[in-house]
């Protein structure tokens, strides 16, 4: 399973969580913007383009390595890891960077997103 899919299916379901708890949907969104400038996915319009896949792969496999080597345990709340790997999930998930991803709706299937759409 690539990086991309191990995230999208662990975290997608903290997506839900935006709908009761705004102070992690603001949480992701500082971490979709550090992402976002972490691994270059921006551009010259006001709105950021989507990121380049494989440097977000990249990125999400040395973060996954990091904390397996560190022995973290996802906790049940929304610490800097969880905050992180839904950013990396919401940011499949809209720009649709799944292989299977690309079937008609699917952005909009995820409920409510950081940055309002």
């Amino acid at each position: 399973m690539s990086p991309l899919s191990t995230v999208t299916t662990a975290y997608a379901p903290r997506l839900a969580e935006f709908a009761f708890e705004p102070g992690f949907v603001a949480a992701v969104d500082q971490h979709v913007a550090a992402l976002r400038e972490r691994i270059g996915a921006g551009g010259p319009e006001l709105v950021p383009g989507p990121p380049d896949r494989e440097a977000l792969a990249d990125y999400a496999l040395g973060f996954l390595d990091a904390l397996a080597e560190t022995g973290w345990d996802e906790p049940p709340g929304h610490d800097f890891a969880v905050c992180r790997l839904t950013a990396v999930c919401w940011l499949v998930l809209r720009y649709e960077l799944l292989a299977d991803a690309g079937r008609p709706g699917a952005r909009d299937a995820h409920g409510p997103t950081p940055d309002g759409d």
